[in-house]
């Protein structure tokens, strides 16, 4: 029988939140629906040097409805017990951070473009970022050095439930 711990934070974010990262999403497409209905569907092909019609239909596949759907699903769950910090990137992944390893924690202000290089999980040099939206986190130290920061849209309350569950 699994154990069970009392949640002493829990968040989600999703990227469909951030109206202009939908615009963008199903503004692409929106473009590979229209060249996959001219030419695949009304078989004239689009454009002045038209693709096969296997890469409209690959395209149109992937960027057309594999991305509105991803973008439609992915989200970011935060989840703090006394035990460890959980990070899901759902339906991609999962970080657990044992509460061992945490060091220290703290809210902070941060350029997601400037620091990271945008949203979504960034990082290089030791430090990595799980963000959906905005400028707020909270900044994990780890025992070993690495930082890893958490965008959310409660830092003080996130920051709080790590120490205290420390």
């Amino acid at each position: 029988m699994k154990a069970t711990h009392p949640l002493l934070f829990r968040e989600v974010q999703r990227f469909r939140d951030v109206w202009w990262v939908m615009a963008l999403v199903f503004g692409v497409a929106a473009l590979q629906w229209y060249i996959f209905l001219g030419q695949i569907v009304g078989g004239a092909p689009v454009g002045n040097r038209p693709a096969s019609d296997g890469v409209v239909l690959f395209v149109w596949l992937l960027a057309g409805v594999g991305l509105p759907a991803l973008f439609l699903l992915l989200r970011l769950e935060v989840e703090v017990s006394p035990n460890a910090v959980t990070i899901r990137f759902a339906p991609l992944f999962i970080r657990v951070i044992d509460q061992r390893e945490i060091a220290g924690a703290e809210p902070v202000t941060y350029r997601p473009l400037g620091e990271f290089g945008g949203w979504g999980v960034r990082g290089w040099g030791g430090r990595v970022a799980y963000n959906v939206r905005g400028d707020q986190g909270v900044e994990l130290t780890l025992t070993d050095g690495r930082r890893v920061l958490i965008g959310t849209r409660h830092a003080a309350e996130l920051a709080a439930a790590i120490t205290l569950g420390h």
